[in-house]
């Protein structure tokens, strides 16, 4: 019998991961055309179907940095959750603390772009909400940490999981020595991280229409809407706005970075790629200046339709 069917988990852990990625393990299907397009079109273009998800996205770019990623998630236990597995296996990516889930279908998101701006986009992670804490046994049972003994290290955190179980991982004693670094997954979701906006150990990455939203203000630019975040009790940001500048911010002040000049070909994935080679950048010992233009570089580069 394959070990990976069945509800449950794959099995104890084979390797120590460098990161935990908790949030949104699905499929993405997009549809991008160079043409100009609005809505009720019908325009010639691509359609790609491909492994994705906030934190498979920023498990996929870190991995390419040379960082070890486990994915702490919910897949099905039907022919999208199997094949979805096996290609995260085949990239290197930790998949035994991931939940198989017999009564719940693998999630899907779907995009659609034109000229390398997103024209719409519905994101199905209903399974990952289903499933809801039943994602995060492996940091309780001893597989990834437990009460007595947390996890200590890096996790990448995205917002597609619920308001209600954010607010849980605020208070969690399972995540108190963690190292967390918070993605919004998008404008629509961006008010579930509220729990956690003045978390000691939290590094928000967000966009500036994600910042308004988390701080109730209209900011003009990324550097305002880092310092409104700073004002809300956020301990460091990072704040990005698409071609213009970059920051990162603390209570001390800001740094900023400008993106280089590129042609947009694609956008679904920008923002995990800043965020992932972030913090590989910052793993791997690079000042704060450094770090941030490498996030900056990286994601001007995959918006001009190259992998960093």
């Amino acid at each position: 019998m394959d070990a990976c069917r069945g509800q449950g988990y794959i099995g104890i852990m084979q390797t120590k991961p460098d990161i935990l990625c908790i949030g949104s393990v699905l499929w993405d299907i997009i549809g991008r055309t160079d043409l100009d397009m609005m809505p009720g079109n019908d325009k010639p273009g691509r359609i790609l179907r491909r492994p994705g998800g906030v934190a498979l996205n920023i498990a996929m770019m870190i991995r390419r940095f040379g960082v070890a990623p486990a994915l702490v998630s919910v897949v099905g236990d039907d022919a999208a959750g199997r094949e979805l597995r096996a290609c995260c296996q085949a990239m290197g990516l930790l998949c035994d603390a991931l939940l198989i889930a017999a009564d719940l279908p693998t999630d899907q998101y779907m995009a659609i772009e034109a000229q390398g701006a997103l024209v719409a986009a519905l994101a199905d992670a209903h399974s990952l909400e289903a499933a809801g804490a039943r994602i995060l046994a492996p940091l309780a049972d001893g597989r990834l940490g437990s009460a007595a003994a947390p996890w200590a290290g890096l996790v990448a955190l995205d917002g597609n999981l619920t308001e209600g179980l954010l607010a849980e991982i605020a208070q969690s004693p399972l995540f108190v020595l963690a190292d967390l670094r918070i993605a919004p997954a998008s404008p629509g979701k961006a008010h579930r991280l509220r729990p956690l906006l003045c978390h000691p150990n939290a590094t928000l990455y967000v966009n500036r229409e994600e910042a308004g939203i988390l701080t109730d203000t209209r900011p003009a630019n990324a550097a305002a809407a880092a310092q409104a975040l700073i004002a809300a009790g956020a301990r460091r940001v990072l704040v990005t706005a698409g071609a213009e500048m970059a920051v990162q911010a603390t209570a001390a002040g800001q740094i900023s970075a400008i993106p280089p000049p590129v042609e947009a070909r694609r956008i679904t994935g920008a923002g995990d790629t800043f965020m992932a080679a972030h913090i590989a950048a910052e793993r791997a010992g690079a000042a704060p200046q450094v770090a941030l233009e490498r996030a900056v570089a990286a994601a001007a580069a995959y918006v001009s339709g190259v992998d960093p």
